[in-house]
């Protein structure tokens, strides 16, 4: 056995390890994924694919493909009273995707494969142990026990983590709600509003169409608490969406029938050491607002170019804590936001009955109707910045168009390093050396600020050019974030370099 079998051993090959996969993969980092199922599900949990999520997979170019596989909603309907208008959203992608996980986990695999990267099946992780080089994988395979070797391991094995197990860290937190029920059926007649949480005093109900003729239902009845072990009829599922939505919508064609009990939980640490957690393994929440994939995407894409730079040896010293520093506050606040929702839904107290009456207000206040609807769709999220940073620094950019032929923002981040958006010929970046990781772009208004664009879509540092000190401050962004050395001669990446397409 080689030193190292690979640079990132990757155990579960849903859409967070997948995803993450395939960005190691453009940045040139051998990996490796592990899944202990034979064959991948043709079932699926999570049905919804928010804007901020479409934006990250814009940047890998496979947002289109995976639009083509579902069906747009530019509206949910909260409780019969408040409906959120995602046509807002000052994003590319405004609406929501609702499409079967199992297209997403598809597009992913296609794109991780087109980069040479393999997932191996049927492959059990039975424990493992690191020291100060890399991690030891300890895997059963057809019975027998191997042992794999890696410089990092990630785990993205979901809600029943056997890496999280293997690790010891505790996964704090509360079963939420028991016997949810979810079934995947076809309706004789679809209601009015296709995209709806319904809820009232029987319990509550959400429906959301596949785009295929199929629908997902996903329902709890206040007067029928079973363990989750329990079988699940499909008059059972029929009685409660017929009591909460006034109306029988005939189902019929069942494809899965499952019942469940819904967690809130959270890891304390991200990072042990050389192993990382993501997705499902760090945080599980209820379904209400179709959060989970969407955060487990983003933590894949947070941790993705931040593995490249430690395995590639240009990272700087704590870029790899930046990811538990980053990434489980998001998660902390996609607990809390389900939790409210998922609370107001069951209504089982005079206060959540309260807050349900009073939504209808939100709409009476267009800030507060912004800040929910970018909340939702993952665009309100920003990361911490240093004190007196430029305001810009932490929050996601939005797509913006460039000069020649780069054409937009999104596009050039496809090749998976930094962008400098500063016009051409800008001192900052001609009398700044960069690295061959970081791509100088033109943006095509003048009015935008400098800025240093993460390849993850967040700002890592933004100035004016009038900033008498723009270039001194460049220069101590480049060593913080792209181990830019203070004094160093490395080439200068040209403003009219082409990313792949």
């Amino acid at each position: 056995m080689a030193l190292f079998d690979t640079d990132v051993l990757i155990v579960g090959a849903g859409p967070t390890g997948l995803l993450l996969a395939g960005d190691l993969a453009v940045r040139g980092v051998p990996c490796m994924i592990v899944d202990r199922e034979p064959q991948g599900s043709k079932l699926s949990r999570a049905f919804v694919v928010h804007a901020r999520t479409l934006e990250q997979l814009d940047a890998r170019g496979v947002a289109g493909e995976l639009i083509e596989t579902g069906t747009i909603f530019t509206t949910m309907r909260l409780f019969d009273r408040l409906d959120i208008d995602m046509s807002l959203l000052r994003s590319r992608f405004p609406f929501l995707l609702c499409t079967p996980q199992y297209n997403t986990e598809r597009v992913l695999a296609d794109r991780a494969s087109r980069m040479g990267v393999e997932v191996l099946r049927g492959v059990e992780v039975v424990g493992l142990h690191q020291d100060a080089d890399g991690v030891d994988v300890n895997m059963r395979i057809d019975r027998t026990v191997h042992t794999r070797r890696a410089k990092f391991v990630v785990g993205a094995d979901g809600a029943r983590s056997v890496v999280r197990d293997a690790l010891g860290v505790p996964f704090l937190g509360r079963s939420a709600v028991e016997s949810v029920m979810l079934a995947d059926v076809r309706l004789r007649r679809p209601p009015t509003r296709e995209l709806a949480l319904e809820a009232g005093a029987e319990g509550f109900c959400f429906i959301a169409p596949f785009g295929d003729g199929r629908y997902r239902i996903i329902a709890w009845d206040r007067r029928r608490q079973l363990p989750s072990s329990a079988p699940v009829t499909l008059q059972e599922v029929s009685d409660i969406v017929r009591r909460v939505m006034g109306a029988d919508l005939g189902l019929y064609d069942v494809r899965w029938l499952t019942r469940f009990h819904s967690d809130e939980r959270q890891v304390p640490h991200y990072r042990v050491g050389r192993v990382f957690l993501a997705g499902d393994a760090a945080h599980v929440h209820s379904p209400v607002g179709g959060q989970g994939m969407n955060t487990g995407l983003q933590d894949a894409a947070n941790l993705g170019w931040k593995l490249a730079a430690a395995v590639q040896g240009w990272a700087p010293d704590g870029t790899l804590d930046t990811y538990h520093a980053e990434r489980h506050p998001v998660g902390r606040m996609v607990l809390r936001l389900s939790g409210r929702l998922l609370t107001t839904a069951l209504a089982r107290t005079r206060r959540a009955r309260a807050a349900r009456a009073a939504l209808p207000i939100v709409n009476l206040f267009p800030p507060a109707a912004q800040r929910l609807r970018e909340t939702m769709s993952g665009l309100a999220i920003s990361y911490p910045a240093p004190a007196a940073s430029h305001p810009l620094t932490g929050r996601r950019v939005p797509d913006v168009r460039l000069t020649g032929e780069a054409g937009r923002l999104y596009e050039a981040l496809r090749e998976g390093r930094f962008v400098l958006l500063a016009p051409a010929g800008e001192p900052a970046a001609t009398e700044t050396p960069l690295p061959a990781h970081v791509l100088h772009a033109t943006p095509r208004s003048p009015r935008l600020p400098l800025m240093l664009v993460r390849p993850d879509g967040y700002v890592a540092w933004a100035s004016t050019a009038e900033d008498p000190a723009v270039v001194s401050s460049l220069r101590s962004a480049l060593t913080a974030w792209c181990g830019l050395p203070r004094s160093t001669s490395i080439r200068t990446a040209r403003a009219q370099d082409s990313p792949r397409r």
